[in-house]
């Protein structure tokens, strides 16, 4: 069953999910409850092209956290991390960057914050491709370091561009339209969750070619789309949206349950 925005919040508020929704007392006993999971999603700000928000990776980290701990039963939702690391936007005005090293460490500093209160599976849920190898790389030191608790890291970039278009394919949308940034995907999961935060007026097809993740890295994102968009999100709609919210969290709530098995 797919969830329509306006349904899915009444329930998150109704569930109260959310910690910086709560009042230090409702966290307690949700706590006492036996509610010892924790996402943390980490978004960005960042170009997203002339038709989409700078903030639309927090929007997903914030929405797709949010439907994950639904789906769970036991979780609570941590606020999204941002900004994250995203240098190679910067052509582009708005966007707001931290290194990689500055990132692992507010990273670090909030699962400390959230292990002290007594979270015992904290999961880091990237939700911009700059962030995934800075949280990879700082997970497993967390977890050294933090040894009663369970670090789950959700850190397989090419998996979760996968699955989104994935769910794209099956409302006739190819892979180089689906895009990774800003194109039919993304555009499709805003209109879902924030449409009116999205200007399809201005939206238009941007780069389709091939490139690497290390190429836009280095060279930047400008190198590729004069306007920040990889993809064709002219392509996008809401319904693709709603069921990518849907598909992810039930595919990510999936792999936190196995992990919290182990």
């Amino acid at each position: 069953m797919i969830l329509h925005t306006s349904a899915l919040h009444y329930l998150v508020k109704e569930l109260k999910v959310r910690i910086d929704e709560m009042t230090w007392f409702e966290i307690k006993e949700a706590l006492e409850a036996g509610k010892k999971t924790v996402i943390v999603p980490i978004g960005s700000i960042e170009q997203h092209g002339p038709h989409l928000p700078e903030g639309t990776d927090t929007f997903a980290g914030d929405i797709i956290a949010e439907k994950i701990a639904l789906k769970l039963g036991n979780a609570l939702v941590a606020p999204t991390i941002r900004p994250g690391c995203s240098q190679h936007h910067m052509e582009f005005p708005g966007t707001i960057t931290l290194t990689p090293e500055t990132l692992m460490q507010v990273i670090r500093e909030v699962c400390y914050s959230l292990a002290s209160h007594g979270f015992k599976n904290i999961v880091l849920l990237p939700t911009h491709g700059g962030n995934f190898a800075p949280t990879a790389t700082v997970a497993p030191e967390i977890a050294r370091e933090l040894r009663d608790v369970n670090i789950i890291a959700l850190t397989d970039l090419k998996e979760l561009i996968v699955k989104m278009n994935e769910v794209m394919a099956e409302y006739g949308v190819n892979f180089e339209d689906a895009g990774a940034h800003a194109g039919a995907s993304e555009t499709s999961l805003m209109l879902a969750y924030k449409e009116e935060l999205v200007r399809m007026d201005l939206a238009k097809r941007g780069y389709t070619g091939k490139y690497t993740t290390s190429q836009l890295f280095r060279k930047g994102l400008k190198a590729f789309s004069e306007i920040g968009v990889l993809g064709d999100p002219t392509k996008a709609s809401k319904e693709a949206g709603l069921k990518m919210i849907d598909i992810l969290a039930e595919f990510y709530a999936n792999k936190i349950k196995k992990e919290i098995e182990l």
